[in-house]
């Protein structure tokens, strides 16, 4: 009898992707979504911040409690590898632990029941990874670790500087892909426009876009996590020029207030963020994702004033907004001056209220107009609708557009249509396809 496995992968998408390669070491076991019927589970966990460890922690205490007998519960990833010994001794639930360097030997571990903490970060190699969730979309990993200081990250202390993949590497693992009928990448890492930094080449992104460019198969691509101090004037254009990379532009910002990007230690200030997203901005059908921390320690109502005033004034597409979470091992944990929850609590609120216009402005610009998107399969509305993406949105996170009227028959799922979006729906947008792209 084929022995089953049941695998969760939580936080972001450099963690899926390593979750795909312990599925690709551990292709003999048939996948179920039955934990209760599995013989080994496994959780690879994010420990980035405070709910992320309590979601981790819950799926543990979850999965255990529906395990069978003489299962093997498994928990990998950044919360075990930044609280490993604490993990060990309280969590008698698990049967093994390994960190965020070793799911290349995820069989092995499994095979000789031993924990496995490998002092280097894992990057990816030749692995045969297994991709879930789409059959045309997949995530490429750049590298592992960051360099950046950012006052309210840990992730450098327990995943280290900076190591990237080689551009051959990367070439590869994309060709691979491409044969199993793949087209559309987003490319990961912590800090994307550090790309080849570690190896003394300054805008490394710009190398990757012309090696993706001049591989035949890759229809679409997007890069995610750029960095204000990393993100050059020179890669913004490349970005622009490029007739494969799409102008998404993904840059994480933070904060906008001069005072507070200093304590928050993240190198750029005001005026040169501008100055990099009005040139994003300028770019035809250009995309722009940012995300905010609110409450970081010693954030004055003034600052966070000045905020709310810079998203209202000016257009992204998607903002995602974060309640500051204090974690050890961070500068800000020993900040004087911490925010109190209620008060984190009500300008998250308040700047919720801002960024939901900002998104259904996005949105409805997109009415009447004609766009190429994805048919992605049932949608998550009604089974009367079709879900799909933009092409040029990032799988998941862009939003969901539902197909309700085709005009050429049935359509077939993970392939390209011509649409046109005739209205929108709360914060969905309705589409009617018109023909194949």
């Amino acid at each position: 009898m084929d022995k089953k496995l049941h695998l969760v992968s939580l936080g972001c998408n450099k963690n899926l992707v390593d979750s795909e390669v312990m599925l690709g070491r551990l292709r003999d076991y048939k996948l179920t979504d039955n934990a209760s019927e599995a013989d080994v589970l496994i959780v690879n966990t994010c420990g980035f911040i405070g709910a992320a460890k309590e979601e981790s922690l819950d799926t543990i205490f979850a999965l255990h409690e529906q395990r069978k007998k003489d299962s093997l519960l498994v928990v990998s990833g950044c919360l075990t590898q930044r609280y490993k010994e604490e993990l060990k001794k309280e969590l008698k639930e698990v049967d093994l632990f390994t960190g965020v360097g070793d799911y290349d030997k995820i069989d092995e571990i499994i095979n000789k029941k031993i924990d496995t903490f490998s002092n280097s970060t894992y990057l990816i190699g030749d692995e045969q990874r297994v991709v879930t969730g789409s059959k045309y979309h997949t995530y490429i990993k750049l590298s592992e670790g960051c360099n950046q200081t950012c006052s309210f990250c840990a992730i450098p202390g327990f995943k280290g500087k900076l190591h990237s993949r080689s551009l051959i590497s990367i070439e590869k693992e994309l060709k691979r892909l491409i044969k199993q009928g793949f087209y559309d990448f987003s490319f990961i890492s912590q800090d994307s426009s550090s790309y080849l930094r570690d190896l003394d080449i300054k805008d490394g992104l710009i190398d990757l876009i012309d090696m993706v460019e001049g591989i035949e198969g890759v229809k679409s691509a997007r890069i995610l996590y750029l960095y204000p101090t990393t993100l050059s004037n020179k890669l913004i254009q490349k970005i622009i020029d490029s007739k494969t990379f799409h102008n998404y532009f993904d840059m994480p910002i933070q904060h906008i207030s001069d005072t507070m990007l200093k304590r928050m230690k993240r190198g750029a200030g005001k005026r040169r963020i501008i100055e990099q997203l009005e040139m994003m901005r300028s770019a035809k059908d250009s995309f722009l994702r940012t995300g905010f921390i609110v409450g970081h320690p010693q954030e004055s109502q003034e600052e966070f004033e000045e905020l709310c005033n810079f998203v209202q004034e000016f257009d992204f597409d998607r903002i995602s907004i974060f309640a500051y979470s204090d974690e050890e091992d961070t500068v800000a944990f020993d900040m004087k001056d911490k925010i109190d929850e209620e008060t984190i609590n009500k300008r998250v609120e308040i700047l919720n209220k801002i960024v939901e216009e900002k998104i259904q402005k996005s949105l409805q610009k997109e009415v009447g107009h004609e766009i190429t998107l994805v048919a992605e399969g049932s949608s998550s509305e009604h089974e009367l609708f079709i879900g799909a993406k933009k092409l040029s949105w990032d799988r998941e996170i862009d939003g969901e557009i539902l197909i309700n009227e085709s005009l050429i028959g049935e359509l077939e799922i993970g392939k390209c249509y011509r649409a046109k979006i005739t209205q929108l729906a709360g914060d969905k947008l309705l589409a009617t396809v018109s023909a194949t792209a």
